[in-house]
């Protein structure tokens, strides 16, 4: 059972000056969710939004909608939208295809635009689909290699040989970040160039590519920009690289007039370029209906109360699940992570399952990884403080040692 609800934890919310957003949100009110990491939740608005361009955009406009609604506009706005998340200027960022598809498309231009360089740097460990997509691109270019290396040697395994490093900003099992200015400026001094991979960063935590003078990036949208399942992705490049680079997959929405249709490509001047088919409508408007959401917060009082929940969790495992085999995976220094803390335990995904069942999801990343999501626009300290106990109950209890929760489900 646990313990009734501290005076200092009900202090932290009754100050919390974005509680009022977890109101725009559908939860269910008996569980704790704590997976916004790898599934943002459901603002209120989208389902009503949806219903609005499926009966009157799509029923009644019919394909008259693509200019009345400007449904050919969608991936240029929604991409600006993003790009005022991330720190990128206006026309820097368009929505488009999925995070695999992004990545190939900006590896594959960032070679082509470094000849004579035939490596792609990356970290050991970094998210599989990263690896997998560079993998198969060296597998298509004989002459091209991957190299992935430990993080702390990133910086000394950037040389003449590499074209592209691609790291993801925070690390998708640890929560570890990197200091994004820091490696986007070694890669350029030694003639490389730089991808983040924004996946567990966008709407997470503080970005600032201009600042960092990033080259290029990508992300999802169904994280913490809370655009749904399989939510299309973004991209990034910036101005200065938009002339030069060339998206290896030239689609008719590329071109720079895709409605004159003439029978040779002649790529668009600016970021669409990397356009390629037509726009999903239906996920794009879900997609923008998060990042609305998203853009009305507050960004300081988002970002630190992130981190306070992230330190708040920390701290009450420690305190509290001493003795049970967890051991902290995340970082202590909100500096150097994002937002979602990750503990170990040899048992960890029976232990997941188990919390599953006491209303407190989060997700498990074998082979012993607890992952735990903190997105403010939706959690509470209190929220916090109660997935900590029921935690601690699971562990002393033993309730996880079931059969029932170890059976392996197809997503972990």
């Amino acid at each position: 059972m646990t313990r009734e609800l501290p005076h200092s934890i009900r202090a932290l919310d009754d100050a919390d000056p974005i509680r009022d957003f977890r109101r725009k949100f559908l939860l269910p009110s008996d569980v704790i969710y704590l997976d916004g990491n790898s599934l943002g939740a459901l603002p209120a608005a989208t389902a009503p939004r949806l219903e609005e361009v499926v009966r009157q955009e799509w029923g009644m406009g019919l394909i008259r909608s693509w200019n009345t609604h400007d449904w050919i506009g969608a991936s240029r706005r929604v991409g600006d939208k993003i790009a005022a998340l991330i720190g990128a200027k206006a026309a820097e960022v368009v929505v488009a295809d999925s995070t695999s598809v992004n990545i190939f498309k900006l590896l594959m231009a960032a070679l082509a635009a470094r000849p004579g360089r035939k490596v792609i740097l990356s970290e050991a460990g970094n998210f599989p689909t990263d690896l997998y997509v560079a993998q198969g691109i060296a597998a298509f270019l004989p002459q091209v290699s991957v190299r992935a290396v430990a993080p702390g040697q990133i910086l000394d395994a950037i040389d003449d040989d590499v074209a592209a490093v691609l790291l993801t900003h925070v690390h998708y099992k640890t929560g570890d970040k990197y200091d994004m200015a820091k490696i986007t400026r070694r890669a350029h001094d030694r003639g490389a160039l730089m991808i983040w991979d924004l996946c567990h960063s966008a709407g997470a935590v503080e970005v600032d590519l201009g600042a960092a003078d990033a080259d290029l990036a990508l992300g999802c949208g169904y994280k913490y920009l809370n655009g749904g399942p399989g939510a299309p992705a973004f991209l990034y490049v910036a101005k200065r690289l938009q002339g030069e680079l060339a998206s290896p997959i030239t689609g008719w929405l590329g071109h720079a007039a895709p409605f004159a249709f003439t029978g040779d490509y002649s790529p668009a001047p600016d970021i669409g370029r990397f356009l390629s088919g037509t726009p999903p409508i239906l996920g794009l408007t879900a997609l923008e209906t998060g990042v609305d959401l998203l853009a009305e917060a507050p960004r300081k009082a988002l970002f630190e109360k992130g981190q306070k929940l992230c330190s708040l969790f920390i701290d009450l495992v420690e305190q509290n699940c001493a003795g049970y085999g967890i051991e902290i995976a995340t970082s202590r220094d909100p500096k150097v992570r994002g937002s979602h803390v990750s503990l170990r335990h040899v048992e960890g995904y029976p232990i997941v399952q188990a919390l599953i069942a006491e209303g407190v999801i989060g997700d498990f990343r074998a082979p012993d990884i607890l992952r735990f999501g903190f997105t403010p626009l939706y959690l509470s300290y209190a929220d916090v403080w109660r997935a900590a106990e029921i935690l601690r109950d699971v562990l002393a209890t033993g309730r996880w040692d079931d059969a029932r929760f170890k059976a392996r489900a197809k997503v972990t």
